[in-house]
């Protein structure tokens, strides 16, 4: 049986402890309940009839969600993605999806659904611990727009995917560079989210509150007031309950008016 030593043990620990695995193929879901007991794990539940899933996630609040990505009751990117835009306290959890099917559409497709890690079957206890780590020891920005959903796509840790987006360079080096970055994507996100809200509501309130926090916690930090007096004044209209697009567009867009022209030309 394949072990762990100690530190690395207790590195995971928090995502391992409880793991929700989403298979219709009872081997195939033993075989990493058993990876994950030896890892630690203390519960772990398997369920391969997606319409099931929401509703035990939602029971047993997993750390960490194994998923397949297809199966006769299954749809792994679509299942994700209404985690991700559910209300489930886990909704941010970690996902790793695993298949034998590593093609690059899949691989994408795993991505742009908001997983974290793409494990190709067959895997061994080292490849699955490598993605483990990754999650404890490497966590990546939350995004919450309405085209997307998801762990920053950018810093997609999978050993399968060697795509465009896969590049070291994406983390800003300096923390101006940083502070800049952050701002830009929180401007897109709000310009697109308020472009979308017809589409999706609720998500659309959801991925502008979080773009609000985001600002005012960088405009305090960097000493903008211009950017925290605009980003108080949408907390507020979020606060005050149920938004609207019209009661949201003028606090967004003082917010935007304070966004560097280019980023906005990159909203889409």
């Amino acid at each position: 049986m394949f072990a762990l030593d100690a530190k690395t043990m207790q590195r995971i620990a928090p995502v391992v402890r409880r793991v929700l695995i989403v298979d219709p193929n009872p081997a195939a879901a033993r075989l990493l309940m058993d990876l994950l007991k030896g890892f630690g794990s203390r519960e772990v539940v398997v369920e391969g009839d997606e319409s099931r899933v929401l509703d035990l996630a939602r029971e047993m609040e997993p750390g960490l969600i194994c998923t397949e990505r297809a199966g006769p009751k299954l749809d792994g990117e679509a299942l994700v993605r209404r985690i991700r835009r559910s209300s489930l306290s886990c909704r941010r959890a970690p996902i790793i999806m695993v298949t034998a099917e590593a093609t690059a559409s899949a691989i994408k497709g795993a991505r742009d659904s908001g997983v974290h890690e793409f494990l190709r079957k067959p895997f061994t206890s080292g490849d699955l611990q490598r993605r483990i780590e990754n999650l404890a020891t490497k966590p990546r920005d939350w995004v919450e727009a309405v085209g997307y959903v998801g762990p920053d796509r950018r810093r997609f840790n999978s050993d399968d995917y060697a795509g465009p987006q896969k590049r070291r360079a994406d983390k800003p080096r300096s923390g101006a560079e940083a502070a800049v970055a952050v701002k830009d994507q929180a401007m897109r996100i709000l310009f697109s989210a308020l472009t979308q809200f017809d589409s999706d509501p609720l998500q659309a309130v959801r991925a502008i509150k979080q773009q609000a926090e985001t600002l005012k916690a960088l405009a305090i930090k960097t000493g903008d007031a211009p950017l925290a007096i605009a980003a108080a004044g949408l907390d507020t209209v979020l606060a005050a309950g149920a938004p609207t697009r019209a009661s949201l567009t003028a606090p967004v867009q003082a917010v935007l008016k304070l966004a560097a022209p280019e980023s906005l030309a990159r909203a889409g």
